[in-house]
């Protein structure tokens, strides 16, 4: 299927940036609001990293891990009211594990893979289905739906987004050093920026929001004032 395909069969709303700027957030918000499908790429890249690390491939084993993306046993089954989704890799519930600081680095180490990119690319794009999709990662915009009538880089300085990710992992309980989440944020940020496939950056025609001080209300309401902008009369 070609982005431009699935855009014109739903609209896409993309919206890309780094990891802590608060896509994940805004994009379930923007979803359960307007009622359209939700692709979260980033789970996708997760899933692929701990099938590798689970299976004990070595990570520059670049076939060996495309065809554990190729064939992602993944399930996402929807929580009762108030909970969060479950995933289940392999028949085995890996929810607690998925947003761990570990995995994220496992996803960022498959993510610059391009036959994994390649294997995951069509999955991404048949998530494009009516009434529309709100598609969150790092080349929603550049790469799989470069058709996107709406697309928004998000982001925060890495001071704020390590903050942000300080206090959550406290408020679990987790024993956990800001100096250290900040340094693995900027590590992160570098690499993914500085790939040669599908850096992290900003579509040509995207929006740029910098939501450092804002609280998710305030990004909301931007991003869907450019909704109702770009979107009237699809």
């Amino acid at each position: 299927m070609s982005d431009s395909i699935a855009v014109l069969a739903a609209p896409v709303i993309a919206i890309d940036g780094p990891s802590g700027s608060g896509k994940g957030t805004l994009c379930q918000k923007l979803a359960r609001h307007l009622g359209w499908h939700l692709l979260d790429s980033g789970a996708l890249y997760r899933l692929v990293g701990m099938a590798a690390d689970k299976h004990g491939c070595a990570f520059d084993d670049e076939a060996a891990i495309a065809i554990l993306a190729a064939n992602l046993d993944v399930e996402f089954v929807a929580g009762e009211p108030g909970e969060p989704t479950r995933v289940l890799l392999e028949g085995e519930d890996v929810s607690g594990d998925l947003r761990t600081e570990v995995t994220g680095m496992l996803a960022s180490k498959v993510a610059v893979l391009p036959a994994v990119r390649s294997a995951l690319l069509g999955r991404q794009r048949d998530f494009a289905k009516a009434p529309g999709l709100v598609a969150d990662g790092r080349d929603m915009g550049t790469v799989v739906f470069t058709s996107a009538p709406v697309k928004i880089f998000l982001t925060a300085s890495a001071e704020e987004r390590a903050e942000r990710r300080y206090m959550q992992l406290k408020s679990k309980g987790d024993d956990v050093n800001l100096a250290t989440l900040l340094g693995e944020i900027r590590a992160r940020d570098k690499r993914d920026s500085e790939r040669e496939l599908a850096p992290l950056k900003p579509a040509d025609d995207a929006v740029h929001i910098d939501s450092s001080g804002l609280g998710i209300d305030e990004v909301f309401n931007r991003v869907l004032a450019e909704v109702s902008a770009r979107l009237v009369g699809s």
